[in-house]
């Protein structure tokens, strides 16, 4: 009995953190993968991740400083979104976050100042890194600052993303590198790629009713949303089983 004592305290605990770790952040306060970044040279603030309620964040998953999550976001395990260098850290609605990705920024202070090299406009607004409505971050890829997503891309399995723009409706294939460009609406990379030049980007291929991956992204997105809400719901569920064992025990006490 006591080992099954043990094994239902250890999954209730596991099974309830993110939803500990939300009521948590709405007080300010910071748990052991979502919290504020430490002050430095470059950062002179602390903040604590802005974090919207219908956003899933799993407990292997770190989200640190200046970030901003939006509605229905999904973070997998092991994913790192970290705004603690370069900064904001950009997430709009209905995004995923796959497994093992990585969102960081180079430097975007000195002493107080912007340094405009570091940071992509957005409405007038600058950040170090942004990623629009509806994209597609698949495992393992990169996006680090500065670096602009714009909606509805797919960025595939280990590509990395780095000192560029991506348009709108594009889609980057696995382990392709994109640098130091900027990449217009409806076009693909192709996987393995490495687009450095504003030549070979200005050159990459439409995407059309032929490419094999042009509804890719949606179904991919569509998946996710549904599994933010899934583990919103369990989440609620297992809240609810701990409360009954909780008052279980306390009338056998």
């Amino acid at each position: 009995m006591v080992h099954g004592e043990q094994v239902i305290r250890t999954t209730l605990m596991k099974v309830t953190i993110s939803r500990l770790q939300r009521e948590q952040l709405m007080n300010n306060i910071n748990t052991f993968n979502i919290h504020a970044n430490v002050r430095a040279t470059f950062n002179d603030e602390e903040k604590v991740p802005d974090i919207d309620q219908s956003a899933y964040i799993h407990p292997l998953a770190a989200v640190i400083g200046n970030v901003h999550l939006g509605r229905r976001v999904m973070v997998a395990p092991a994913a790192s979104v970290r705004g603690d260098e370069g900064q904001p850290i950009w997430v709009s609605d209905d995004v995923n976050v796959q497994d093992g990705v990585v969102l960081h920024a180079l430097e975007t202070h000195v002493n107080g100042e912007l340094v405009r090299e570091a940071v992509v406009e957005v409405d007038g607004e600058f950040y170090g890194v942004h990623i629009g409505d509806r994209v597609s971050l698949a495992h393992q890829s990169q996006v680090h600052g500065p670096a602009r997503i714009d909606k509805d891309t797919f960025v595939g399995m280990q590509a990395l993303v780095f000192r560029a723009t991506v348009g709108k409706n594009c889609v980057i294939e696995p382990k392709a590198l994109v640098m130091g460009v900027n990449i217009a609406d409806g076009r693909y990379v192709p996987a393995g790629a490495l687009i450095t030049t504003q030549s070979a980007a200005d050159h990459l291929p439409y995407i059309t009713e032929e490419y094999p991956l042009r509804n890719l992204n949606n179904a991919v997105v569509h998946v996710n949303v549904e599994l933010a809400h899934g583990y919103h719901d369990q989440e609620e569920q297992h809240s609810h089983q701990n409360q009954e064992v909780v008052q279980l025990r306390s009338r056998a006490a």
